[in-house]
């Protein structure tokens, strides 16, 4: 190995990358172009693989040179990984901020589609279920009959005690019912009207046996603190099935694996909100909303602020300034 004419040689690449990295701690990343960040990585690697060769030859290249080697990758990766992981947390941010709010509103005819279905549901349910009780016992479950009707009680004191418990079990079951409506845009969108039509059915069923039973006021206000996000994040995974149903069905000026892929990013996009409202519901709905020392009046306010605050979060729009 000729050191010095291998010294000679990276030496340029050594000094631009610490040109470079003195730039970015200086005034941040934003200071270099596009083509200067794509250097920045490439010269990251392959002074990376310098640092290895010097300390190979280290007795001849020497402890200096392998130091400023060391002392410049470090800075380097400083840059490379942990700025990206910034940049990534900053999007993130970014995304749920304005980002999410954007999809939604780009997508509320979707959203609104899949909330009629549940409504038209529910709509049926207490229609029938008024004029025919035998019609409770094919949409309600037997065992919520007979808390209700026999024993004149509601069901959710089974949840006090085993709190952290139910709410993970809450949290699981919600999930798995919305990434079902998602799923369901597969089928060209069957199942997630069916799941959606269906879900409506079952509260429509139970709403309209309560009220018979003259226990609607603690059982809505059981329902309103959780429900006031739940039941909008279902429809949002409504949504999210019927686009990429969309897709498939009316791919409209693209390829259908295009559409497939545009209509999938923004069913992705609403996952993303999804998920984080139903942890929230789950929680709620585990510790706060069967929690008798919290007053029933109490809880229906509570719910109405938390529908209002996300009516309002999802009508948020980017600033000129923001932008």
């Amino acid at each position: 190995m000729n050191v010095k004419r291998w010294i000679a040689r990276r030496e340029p690449n050594w000094k631009r990358l610490d040109e470079l990295l003195t730039r970015i701690e200086k005034r941040g990343l934003r200071s270099l172009s596009t083509e200067e960040i794509k250097a920045l990585a490439s010269l990251y690697r392959s002074i990376s693989a310098d640092l290895a060769r010097a300390r190979t030859h280290q007795t001849l290249v020497g402890h200096t040179i392998v130091q400023d080697l060391q002392r410049l990758t470090s800075r380097g990766y400083s840059q490379v990984y942990q700025g990206s992981r910034k940049q990534e947390w900053k999007s993130a941010i970014d995304f749920y901020k304005w980002g999410l709010p954007e999809v939604i509103q780009q997508t509320i005819a979707y959203t609104a589609i899949a909330t009629g279905l549940f409504l038209l549901g529910g709509l049926i349910a207490w229609w029938f279920s008024w004029r025919d009780p035998q019609f409770l016992a094919l949409v309600v479950p037997d065992h919520l009959i007979r808390t209700v009707r026999d024993e004149g009680k509601l069901w959710m004191g089974s949840i006090l005690g085993s709190e952290p418990t139910a709410a993970s079990q809450i949290m699981t079951n919600n999930l798995g019912v919305t990434f079902k409506a998602v799923a369901g845009g597969m089928t060209i969108g069957v199942f997630t009207m069916f799941i959606l039509f269906m879900n409506g059915l079952l509260i429509g069923g139970v709403g309209t046996l309560v009220a018979q039973n003259n226990l609607a006021f603690p059982f809505w206000a059981f329902v309103f603190p959780h429900g006031s996000l739940e039941l909008p994040a279902i429809f949002f995974s409504g949504s999210a099935g019927l686009l990429i149903a969309r897709g498939i069905l009316l791919p409209g000026q693209y390829r259908r694996i295009d559409a497939i892929k545009v209509y999938g990013l923004k069913a992705a996009q609403l996952m993303f909100g999804v998920i984080p409202l139903l942890i929230v519901a789950g929680v709620i709905e585990g510790f706060f909303s069967p929690s008798p020392i919290v007053p029933d009046p109490l809880k229906y306010l509570v719910g109405i602020g938390l529908f209002i605050a996300l009516v309002r979060y999802c009508s948020r729009r980017r600033s000129t300034q923001s932008a």
